[in-house]
C-alpha cells in the first residue's frame, strides 16, 4: 500500500477516471473519529452548455482499514475541472467511489453548489447512518443567500 503520490512530481489526471487515489493504513485503527475533508473551490463543467459550475465540498468519513491521501484526493477532486457532468453526479459519484475503493465505516459528502440559472443545487450522500458514538459536527457551510 505505497502511496504513488506522497512526495512526488505527480501530474493533474486528465479525468477523474484516470486518477488514482492513495490509501493509507489508518494509524488510530478500532478507534471511532471523524476525518473532514473541505474543497471549497471545487469545478467541474455543466454536460449541456460547457460552462463551468463551482462548489464547496464538504467530505466527512469514520476511518476503517486505511485512510485516503490527502494529496491523491487533491488531484481527484481537481481532475473534475475539464469533467462534464451534472451537480448530483459529481458530488455522489465522489462519495460513492471512496466508499467503494476505501471502505471506511460511514461516510459523506455534501455539494453545495453556487447557483445556476439562478438557482443553486445542494446535493448530499451518505453511505449509512452514521455510528452511534460519533461525534458529528455540522459541515458549516451557510444556505445560499445571494446578496441579501
Amino acid at each position: 500500500m505505497t502511496p504513488m503520490h506522497l512526495g512526488q512530481n505527480s501530474p493533474l489526471p486528465a479525468s477523474p477516471l484516470e486518477a488514482v487515489l492513495d490509501y493509507v493504513p489508518n494509524p488510530r485503527l478500532g478507534q471511532t473519529y471523524l476525518v473532514r475533508f473541505t474543497q471549497p473551490e471545487f469545478t467541474s463543467l455543466c454536460p449541456v452548455t460547457g460552462q463551468p459550475d463551482f462548489a464547496h465540498l464538504v467530505l466527512d468519513y469514520v476511518p476503517g482499514e486505511t485512510i485516503v491521501e490527502s494529496k491523491s484526493l487533491k488531484l481527484f477532486l481537481a481532475s473534475f475541472r475539464n469533467h462534464a457532468a451534472f451537480h448530483e453526479d459529481c458530488t455522489v459519484g465522489i462519495g460513492q467511489r471512496l466508499y467503494e475503493e476505501m471502505r471506511p465505516r460511514w461516510l459523506r459528502i455534501g455539494g453545495y453548489w453556487y447557483p445556476r440559472g439562478g438557482m443553486p443545487i445542494d446535493v448530499f450522500w451518505q453511505s449509512a447512518a452514521p455510528p452511534a458514538d460519533l461525534w458529528l459536527p455540522d459541515q458549516g457551510v451557510a444556505p445560499y443567500r445571494g446578496r441579501g
